[in-house]
């Protein structure tokens, strides 16, 4: 959840300053603001999505599908220009959509009497939406917007690793 957390607030964070690129749109922070809300919203529309999905399909199974397609709109905004940047990011919304409650769920599964304590620990982690920020927006301002986005990567890359490994574990 620590770096969940921490990747999607990193990219929302940065949206504004990132659309505003002239490799990306090269837009104004009043009209970047604007598609903010659209990464906000993909990510609204995808909870609704993903809890359907889920009924479905196993939650490791969908938390690594989400992972994999999070750092591969990440890889794709940050090594692309333009509107296929800017839709890769906003796109992300929708791939964060279903992580947390999945890495929660999965996190306290077979915890017995200690799924309290899990929690509480999980519930801390949410601490990373305030570091891992601090270090993307360092990044940002010594090598770039795109360079801070992309260090993203590592944090789904680990996602989906948990994700494979508790799947491969219940399986």
């Amino acid at each position: 959840i620590f770096l969940y957390v921490g990747a999607e607030v990193s990219i929302g964070s940065l949206l504004v300053l990132y659309f505003g690129q002239p490799d990306t749109l090269a837009l104004p922070e009043a009209e970047a603001g604007y598609y903010v809300s659209l990464y906000w919203g993909a990510a609204m529309v995808g909870r609704f999505l993903g809890a359907a999905a889920q009924r479905r399909v196993a939650p490791a199974r969908t938390l690594m599908f989400a992972a994999a397609l999070a750092a591969a709109l990440v890889l794709t905004s940050t090594t692309q220009a333009g509107a296929l940047a800017a839709a890769a990011i906003l796109a992300v919304g929708l791939a964060n959509s279903i992580m947390f409650p999945t890495i929660f769920a999965l996190a306290v599964t077979g915890m017995g009497r200690q799924t309290s304590r899990a929690s509480s620990l999980l519930v801390m982690a949410i601490v990373g939406g305030a570091l891992i920020p601090v270090a993307m927006g360092a990044i940002a301002d010594s090598l770039g917007y795109a360079v801070a986005i992309a260090a993203t990567i590592p944090c789904y890359a680990y996602i989906g690793w948990y994700a494979l490994r508790f799947h491969a574990r219940s399986s």
